[in-house]
């Protein structure tokens, strides 16, 4: 007996032995040990500092939070529910341990309690995959319990619970306390209360059963024997834990999800952008040549593309947002994009949708206008049908139209979006696919002139159900908000705003010999001689139309590329001058701080500095600057487009809003009232809406509902009413353009500096 005692203590140990240098088993590194937490989620913040939202894999949305910054009832109830005699062992509580085996394993008592220590718990968390059986389980024991000895020799006790409270995860995406925390609680781990630490260490022993959101009554119950052992431990008196037993759950849960919160559309712009990798070719459909342009661009002269791929980190691979812990410094303000969302939900979801609403009803070809003839209704739902996800899947698993056709007919449960929150309700396929297209969608910017930032970005009404970035990723027809650009051409070429241009009707004959006679929305000062600058501010047609013939399409179409629109797609007709191209609002929203900063084009900055996990800065940014046009030009194109807002189209922004900031800007329709357009900008700020369906035909039967005046300019109105409310925001309505004293708009030339005059380009200068 004394030899079998013998030898299997020398096997014993041998194990053990083996198991320490990692012969048997799993024994990681000693570099993992030294940093075995090494995958954070990446925080995406505000310039102001709030948190937008982070970026990881689902079991990776971990945050760290120092030991400093856990509130002390968090680490007293964990070490009084889970190790009692965590201070004064060396990773395994053998009291603890012999007590299991014994009452446990011998005499099956399940309320006896479990032998692992939070050391163990945490080499758990860290290094043992998920037991299959109960066999495999006690295998992965003895493992365990090693590693748990070599941690207590790297780590300090405080370490130990900070690195147990940063890997566990208490579900529904909430990985690590300071997610728990913010997820559960809407609250930091030092800002929880006694009762709010209690429940999330009560979590720890199964989070499944006693989940606070599905299992209120069953987590009370957990959390209260918490409590109780906190009691036991002297942390709290006995009056205290029956007094707090008493409370019931309360919770502030909001789910982790990166389709919620605020500024959903820029976080899922900036994912895209930091990961892009290089562009090639071979990579793109062949319809896509115009992406792989514009992404091929950006690689080459946008830091901020593909940063991730470009850089590489500690371990020379590239970055990776999911797993690196970055942390991104946007230049949004939390505040004014907070006004922005609001200024959408307010005006296109509360006033312009309701109003949409009434006109479908009337619509026998709902959801498309009534001027659209049944056939292309059909047609247009056909295609939509053939696009839809469903219709794909149907097709792979080889159904026949016959088929796909009945199921998109046949009426199913289903739960669709409302504005007032998702419903569950009973109805098919197709007609699922009406309803989604009966919504009007937008897009929104906003940018200091000065430094670029984008302070707002709105990308549509709602990202969790409608994920098309309609600020950088859609482009639409631009109307006549491409007319500065146009009236800019003239005042390059000698032009002034005080010329003169007939009032009249015209047909003119494009490159082709086809007749062309534009239309008008005001037959006012019909046949009269009309300044330049009436002509914009009524964004009059025919003066328009007058002006493009005076000068050249190609000539625009050089100049709206060098206001920084990428699309290569726009034809150099005559019929541009009336914004029949497709331009993005960040685009439009950039191209505007030209008029406002001398000349100058400011790109959109939105990120201004990453960090690492460690607070070591990695990369800075700033906003690239481009000379667009003349200086004189730009003075030129403030004054006409001031009247814009002063007594033209946008004069709403004073009369109906009471906006009496400076402000100049455009308008713009497009034809049938398919897009609504805004852009405008004051001293400090430039900003732009779009508003439309998702597809031309959808729109509104009324010019007085679908103008850009009425569809998209109160947006912006909204926005700057909450914005010059901030008085913390710092943007004052008494700013002032800055303009040269003296200057004279109606001169073709000015002397700039007191010295010699300028010479204006010329038109031959121009196209070259």
């Amino acid at each position: 007996m004394w030899i079998l005692l013998i030898l299997s203590i020398g096997a014993l140990t041998y194990v053990f032995y083996a198991i320490f240098q990692g012969y048997i088993g799993y024994m990681p590194e000693l570099r993992q040990l030294e940093n075995p937490v090494n995958k954070f989620a990446s925080q995406v913040f505000s310039a102001d500092g709030k948190l937008l939202g982070t970026w990881s894999y689902s079991k990776e949305n971990r945050i760290f939070v120092s030991y400093d910054d856990l509130s002390p009832h968090l680490v007293q109830a964990l070490v009084a529910t889970e190790d009692a005699r965590f201070y004064t062992h060396s990773g395994i509580d053998y009291i603890a341990l012999f007590r299991a085996i014994i009452k446990r394993g011998l005499m099956h008592q399940k309320s006896a309690g479990g032998g692992s220590t939070i050391t163990q718990q945490l080499a758990k968390q860290l290094y043992s995959e998920k037991a299959a059986t109960t066999r495999e389980r006690l295998f992965q024991k003895p493992i365990e319990w090693v590693i748990a000895l070599k941690l207590e020799r790297f780590y300090t006790k405080e370490e130990i619970i900070t690195l147990y409270l940063n890997k566990f995860d208490f579900l529904h995406n909430a990985v690590g306390i300071k997610t728990a925390a913010k997820t559960y609680f809407g609250k930091e781990p030092r800002e929880l209360t006694l009762l709010e630490a209690a429940t999330l260490i009560g979590m720890c022993k199964n989070p499944s059963f006693f989940n606070p959101v599905r299992f209120p009554e069953r987590c009370a119950e957990r959390r209260n024997i918490v409590l109780q052992q906190m009691s036991k431990a002297s942390y709290i008196t006995r009056a205290e834990a029956d007094e707090l037993s008493l409370q019931p759950i309360t919770l502030n849960f909001h789910r982790v999800d990166h389709k919620e919160g605020i500024a959903t559309y820029l976080r899922e712009y900036l994912r895209q952008v930091l990961m892009a990798k290089e562009p090639k070719r071979s990579n793109y459909a062949s319809w896509q040549g115009q992406k792989y342009y514009e992404d091929s661009l950006a690689w080459k002269e946008d830091p901020l593309y593909g940063w991730c791929n470009k850089n590489l980190n500690r371990e020379g691979k590239p970055y990776n947002i999911y797993l690196d812990g970055l942390k991104i410094y946007t230049t949004l303000d939390s505040r004014m994009q907070a006004y922005a969302e609001e200024a959408v939900e307010q005006h296109v979801v509360g006033e312009l949708q309701p109003a949409f609403e009434k006109e479908l009803a009337r619509n026998k070809n709902a959801p498309y206008a009534a001027a659209v003839s049944a056939t292309d209704a059909q047609n247009n739902l056909r295609r939509a049908k053939r696009q839809s996800e469903r219709y794909t899947q149907m097709k792979k698993q080889g159904f026949s139209d016959a088929e796909i056709d009945d199921a998109f007919n046949t009426p199913i449960e289903m739960s669709v979006y409302t504005p007032a929150g998702d419903i569950d309700t009973v109805m098919s396929p197709m007609d699922s696919i009406k309803y989604y297209k009966s919504f009007l969608h937008t897009g929104f910017m906003c940018m200091e002139n000065e430094t670029g930032h984008v302070k707002a970005y709105v990308g549509g009404i709602d990202y969790s159900h409608f994920q098309y970035d309609m600020c950088t990723q859609g482009r639409r027809q631009v109307g006549s908000t491409i007319k500065p650009y146009l009236y800019t051409l003239a005042m390059e070429n000698g032009w002034t705003p005080c010329d003169v241009a007939p009032n009249v009707a015209q047909t003119y004959y494009t490159e082709d010999g086809k007749a062309w006679t534009p239309r008008n929305g005001s037959r006012n000062r019909y046949g009269e001689m009309v300044t330049l600058s009436w002509g914009l501010a009524q964004s009059n047609n025919w003066i328009s139309a007058w002006l493009m013939n005076q000068l050249s399409p190609a000539a625009l179409v050089r100049l709206i590329h060098n206001f920084g629109v990428l699309n290569r797609d726009i034809f150099p007709a005559l019929s541009l001058c009336l914004g029949s191209c497709d331009i993005s609002v960040a685009e439009m929203v950039s191209a505007y701080t030209a008029f406002s900063c001398k000349g100058v084009r400011r790109s959109p900055l939105f990120v201004t500095r990453i960090e690492d996990n460690d607070g070591n800065i990695i990369a800075e940014f700033s906003a690239r600057m481009f000379d667009t046009i003349s200086e004189e030009a730009s003075y030129k194109m403030l004054s006409m487009m001031r009247g814009v807002i002063d007594g033209g189209t946008g004069s709403r922004m004073r009369f109906r809003y009471g906006i009496k900031a400076q402000m100049a800007g455009k308008t713009g329709t497009t034809n049938d009232n398919s897009d609504g357009w805004f852009i405008g900008y004051t001293p400090s700020l430039s900003f732009g809406a779009w508003v439309g369906g998702d597809e031309r035909d959808v729109h509104f039967n009324s010019m007085a509902l679908g103008q850009g005046a009425n569809a998209a300019l109160p947006i912006s109105a909204y926005f700057l009413q909450k914005v010059y409310a901030d008085a913390q925001l710092g943007y004052s309505p008494d700013e002032t353009f800055d303009i040269p004293p003296g200057f004279d708009p109606c001169k073709d030339t000015y002397d700039m500096q007191g010295g010699d005059e300028i010479e204006v380009m010329g038109l031959d200068e121009m196209a070259n």
